[in-house]
């Protein structure tokens, strides 16, 4: 297993994941400065004339920062493409990566090899979320250069294999870049995660209580004070199965116990916003580690954190 050349600036072996409305331009450009891969979904920049400004101020000034350090170069960026059938803005949104040669492309919701294809052009490579290895393997045949497993566990729309089950089947017929999401909040997690068969963590709901996160302050509080027992599975605000955090749930008035089956295909994503009014900007996304997430900070300080925590954990194991 090895990964392309675009992951060896990482200073530590992780992708932030894309957080729908809290990632924008000020936490994607921190985690790619502190070492990390950044992301963000491209339908958090609204009207879609924002996406052509954040993509340039995003390139303009991770290439500022590299031309200043270059012995310590950023880590690229990616953006999230949202390819279910009723994203209206899916290919003007890709254009823009296209015009931007965004280094990386994190696609949910479906595979197209078209999509693919565009974004192989320039040179840029393309991530699959997949909750399955039925979904791998599709993902894979469609064209996509590497894979992102979401486990049991993970934040927002998350599968509910056991990561044990979901990478060891996948390995057994894929040795490209292979990516973990679940529960993956600290850097003990992240050496597990490679020692399962993974290259790279996939980690989103630490980066949530983070100073550049564009969340509300309650939200990002619920984060601290929060584990795994808080996390709620539900597919009824979007129409596909993902976490939320039962006291947002019930700050909404709805009882987080004794929720309603949504319809799978009442889903929309789009320009005209989310597919419930509620979902993300009241009911709010979450994965089952956030246990392990005890103070808001700067994303440099949350990187930096991990970053020491996953080489005690190498030292530990006699691999420093």
């Amino acid at each position: 297993m090895s990964l392309p050349p675009i992951f060896d600036s990482l200073r530590v072996p992780v992708v932030a994941a894309p957080l729908f409305i809290i990632s924008n331009p000020d936490l994607v450009i921190a985690e790619c400065k502190a070492g990390i891969v950044g992301s963000f979904p491209s339908l958090n920049a609204r009207p879609i004339e924002m996406l052509d400004q954040w993509l340039t101020r995003i390139n303009e000034e991770l290439d500022r920062y590299n031309q200043a350090n270059p012995d310590k170069p950023a880590a690229p960026y990616a953006v999230n493409q949202i390819v279910h059938r009723s994203n209206d803005r899916l290919w003007e949104d890709v254009e823009l990566c296209v015009k931007h040669k965004v280094p990386i492309i994190i696609t949910s919701l479906g595979a197209r090899e078209e999509l693919n294809e565009m974004i192989h052009g320039y040179g840029g490579i393309v991530l699959h979320d997949i909750i399955n290895d039925w979904f791998a393997r599709k993902a894979i045949q469609k064209g996509a250069d590497g894979l992102v497993a979401v486990a049991a566990g993970a934040g927002g729309h998350a599968g509910t294999l056991s990561p044990f089950a979901l990478i060891q089947e996948i390995r057994t017929w894929f040795d490209g870049p292979l990516l973990l999401s679940g529960s993956i909040a600290n850097g003990n997690a992240i050496l597990a995660a490679q020692a399962m068969g993974a290259d790279l963590a996939y980690i989103g709901s630490p980066f949530i209580a983070t100073e550049e996160a564009n969340a509300a302050a309650a939200y990002k509080q619920m984060i601290v004070d929060g584990g795994a027992s808080d996390i709620v599975y539900s597919n009824l605000f979007t129409g596909v199965h993902g976490n939320y955090l039962k006291r947002s749930i019930e700050a909404a008035g709805l009882d987080p116990d004794d929720l309603p089956i949504s319809d799978p295909s009442q889903m929309k994503f789009g320009s005209d916003g989310t597919s419930k009014p509620k979902a993300w900007k009241e009911i709010w996304g979450s994965g089952q580690g956030i246990g392990a997430v005890k103070e808001i900070v700067p994303a440099a300080n949350r990187v930096a954190e991990l970053g020491r925590q996953y080489d005690a954990a190498r030292a530990r194991m006699g691999m420093a």
